[in-house]
This record gives C-alpha cells, structure tokens and sequence, in this order.
C-alpha cells in the first residue's frame, strides 16, 4: 500500500509559481522547489482523490484489505477483483443480514462466489396461537448445500473450496446452530432438496 514518489507525476501546486518575484528568476530556488513538488505531488493526487480511495468500487486493489477491516468485511487477495470490490461495498449490509439464510447466501456469493441453498431453521418452533400447543420439534441442524456458480464448469478457478465454506458458515451460523455443509458439483435436483 505504498504511494510513494510517482515518476514523472506533476504538481497542481508547484511551489515555485507560489514564490514571491524575487525568486521567480532564481535558478537554485526554482530546481530546488521542483524537487519538493516531486516529492509532494502522490500526496496531493492522494488528497485529491481521498473520495476515489475510501470508495471499494473505485480504490486501488491494494487498499481493498484496508476497507474491509474498516467495515468488518472478508477480503481475499485470491478473489476476482469484482468479487472483493463488491463484497466490500456490501459489507454493511450483510451484517444487517447476519444470522439469517438470506445473509448467509449472500455472503457465500459474495465472498467465496459459489452459489447456496440452506434447509433446516435450526430447532426454532412457535405457535400462531396464543397459549397453544408448540408443533412438534423441528430438526436442530442446519444443511447448506453449496456449488460452483458455473454450473459444469469443472477448472480449478471455478471449484469450491470446502474449508474456506466451512470456515465461512463457521463464523456466520448463529452459535446455536448446527451447520453441516455439503459441497455439490452442481445446482441441487429436486430430489435433493
């Protein structure tokens, strides 16, 4: 994450148009200031464009780890670059969705870029009726079924990796549930789900 001295990079503000008349011919004073202004141009193109850095759509690939802390958010430098810049930018969002399928689908999109289906609720049971008898109780595990989002596409850029979706449902499953993920090499059939 360096932004060091840029070849080449010129100054929106050289130093030496800012000097007073005086030095306006003076050779020492004007090679002197042009050596400044090579050193601050990065810094004030980074000031410049701070908006374009804090933005995960628009940020340069190596700040995107940074933001990611900053939001709570999973980066993996292994990812397509559209991946992570959107699973950055949906960060927030998706602990609004925490603990929920819904989250946990999006985030395994997002994140990993597989595709998911979850069954099971995790033993949660209530009754529409006040004082009523409880339904009978569900099953307390939970199954999410994962597969490649390129149906038939077996490379190795489009195959899941079962301990990176174990080690996601891990952290994302409510901590009284039992999640048990099956890794599919394709969308599930009816008769599976």
């Amino acid at each position: 994450m360096s932004r060091a001295a840029v070849p080449g990079l010129p100054s929106r503000h050289p130093i030496g148009e800012q000097l007073p008349a005086l030095y306006a011919d003076d050779d020492f004073a004007q090679r002197f200031t042009a050596g400044l202004d090579t050193v601050l141009a990065p810094v004030f193109t980074t000031l410049d464009n701070l908006p374009s850095y804090l933005d995960p759509r628009l940020a340069p690939a190596d700040f995107l780890a940074w933001l990611a802390s900053w939001v709570g958010g999973a980066d993996d430098p292994r990812r397509p670059l559209a991946l992570r810049r959107e699973a950055v930018a949906r960060a927030v969002e998706l602990h609004r969705w925490s603990g929920t399928r819904r989250g946990l689908v999006e985030a395994l999109r997002l994140v990993l870029g597989v595709s998911a289906e979850i069954t099971g609720d995790g033993g949660a049971a209530w009754s529409s009726t006040a004082g009523g008898a409880l339904p009978p109780a569900p099953a307390d595990e939970v199954v999410v079924r994962v597969w490649p989002r390129h149906s038939g596409a077996v490379d190795a850029a489009h195959q899941v990796d079962a301990d990176q979706v174990r080690a996601l449902v891990r952290s994302l499953c409510p901590v009284h549930t039992v999640c048990r993920v099956e890794v599919l090499p394709g969308p599930p059939t009816s008769e599976e789900g």
